[in-house]
């Protein structure tokens, strides 16, 4: 079996069969929409290992037009699309390199981390699935003309991912206006990971990672035009007081939530008011949303 054709299979197919599928033109997190966007965690990372262009396939027959990923560097400055510092959960790097605990990405090379099996893990159906590099991706996502909500994984490991991230962004075509307006968000956790994005690039849109006090929102505001927090640290309250605000590009700031996987739960944050849903299960949001 392949690795497109496993995507669509059990509990993905089943959803695939029983909805009508949105287009890859579905409102952009840009601008104004009656139903939340919905945002693939790690690609549709319920169906396919997570950050793999399996997840990215996935997503896309699903019928989602935004995807999520995490970009760390290796050991010799390349870009690689993973969530976890280290390997061992989510490829066999504890068998291939059994000396190298504690398997942190930041110690091996992008040869090295091209080795590891980053499917098997999640289902036969997936073995030999490999760590995408940062330009593997893009052109995956590309190819299947969706959208990218990139996020700088733990900045403070990597001094200078943020001009390396848009240095790779900028080789393969993703900063030009087309992309810069309707296609990438950049976010993290880091606040001062996103200012530097920000300063290097004002014209993209960014993202801060987080639950920010009302009283510090103007802050953010100043740079980024997204607060994206989890999930259980919102109410309604709180999504009207960011959008009340307007962020770096002079817009209402939006607010991206996750990791929202249940059709209840997507339901009620919906009603909260958000701009958009990251979750794992983006067709289950997606029908419960709109």
């Amino acid at each position: 079996m392949s690795v497109r054709t496993a995507t669509a299979s059990g509990a993905a197919a089943a959803m695939l069969g029983a909805c009508v599928l949105l287009p890859a033109t579905q409102a952009q997190a840009s601008g104004a929409q009656d139903s939340p966007v919905v945002y693939a965690h790690r690609g549709a990372s319920a169906y396919a290992p997570e950050n793999t262009l399996a997840a990215v396939d996935a997503a896309d027959d699903l019928g989602i037009a935004w995807v999520e990923n995490d970009v760390q560097l290796t050991k010799d400055g390349v870009l690689v699309v993973v969530h976890d510092t280290t390997l061992s959960r989510t490829t066999n790097a504890e068998e291939v390199f059994p000396d190298r605990a504690p398997w942190a990405v930041k110690d091996f090379t992008a040869a090295e981390i091209a080795k590891l099996d980053a499917g098997s893990w999640f289902g036969a159906g997936f073995a030999g699935a490999r760590v995408p590099t940062l330009s593997q991706y893009l052109h995956r996502v590309e190819r299947n003309r969706q959208k990218l909500l990139l996020e700088i994984k733990s900045p403070e490991i990597y001094p200078g991912i943020e001009k390396e991230t848009l240095r790779v962004l900028r080789k393969e075509g993703w900063l030009d206006r087309v992309h810069v307006k309707h296609k990438l968000i950049i976010q993290s956790f880091g606040a001062e990971s996103v200012k530097s994005v920000h300063v290097q690039r004002p014209d993209v849109v960014t993202g801060f990672l987080g639950t920010p006090a009302v009283a510090d929102l103007p802050s953010y505001a100043a740079f980024t035009d997204q607060i994206n927090p989890s999930y259980t640290t919102i109410g309604a309250d709180y999504v009207a007081a960011v959008q009340k605000l307007k962020g770096a590009h002079g817009k209402p700031l939006q607010v991206n939530t996750w990791t929202v996987n249940d059709a209840a739960k997507a339901a009620e944050v919906a009603g909260f008011g958000v701009d958009g849903i990251i979750t794992n299960n983006p067709d289950v949001v997606r029908d419960a949303t709109r």
